[in-house]
């Protein structure tokens, strides 16, 4: 089955990807069926803010669509920057000065109140009549400074134990533990009760 995923982050396009395509899936991303969409995410929650996606894409292809809409959530700085992630250093800002920026605001804030979680919403919209929600996350905390090459956005601060961070895990690592991960392997369970 194909479905069509509704982000221009080729970094979630390629982990979707390693996850449904051996599940029998065809995951193809917005360039790939030639869709240009930029969705204005301002929903009060992720799994608006997937939702709106996959409608927006859905209503554009009319085949089954998968959005996620996912973000760091942080204990000391009650839950941000949460839905704002991408956002929180500002429009346009790179990894680089979104990790700066939660490095500064952590400064001298002890090992015990880094306490942080990363949150996948995914979204499934099949027909008209068949939509799935579902949600992962992966509990961690935040380091001190970047650690790792692998991945993009946050992994390089998101600790998963005391001395590796996400971006230090292999693609397959990752896989297996991932808050996108999670959801995805969530929603494989429900499609796979589709397709019976």
């Amino acid at each position: 089955m194909k479905l069509v995923i509704a982000t221009n982050n080729q970094g979630k396009v390629r982990e979707i990807k390693q996850i449904l395509s051996p599940l029998g899936y065809e995951p193809v991303s917005l360039k790939d069926e030639g869709i240009d969409i930029e969705v204005v995410e301002d929903g009060d929650t992720f799994e608006e803010n997937a939702h709106k996606k996959a409608k927006a894409v859905y209503d554009i292809c009319r085949c089954p669509v998968i959005a996620d809409d996912s973000g760091l959530e942080i204990d000391f700085l009650d839950g941000a920057p949460g839905i704002y992630s991408a956002r929180y250093a500002g429009e346009g800002a790179t990894d680089e000065q979104r990790i700066n920026k939660i490095l500064e605001e952590l400064d001298g804030v002890d090992e015990s109140m880094r306490g942080a979680r990363f949150v996948c919403a995914l979204y499934c919209i099949l027909d008209d009549d068949t939509e799935y929600s579902v949600r992962g996350t992966l509990e961690g905390r935040i380091g001190t400074e970047p650690m790792g090459e692998n991945g993009f956005g946050y992994d390089p601060i998101f600790m998963v134990d005391d001395d590796t961070s996400v971006a230090m895990l292999s693609a397959e690592e990752k896989n297996r533990i991932s808050h996108r991960a999670s959801a995805i392997n969530q929603l494989a369970e429900i499609l796979a009760k589709e397709n019976r």
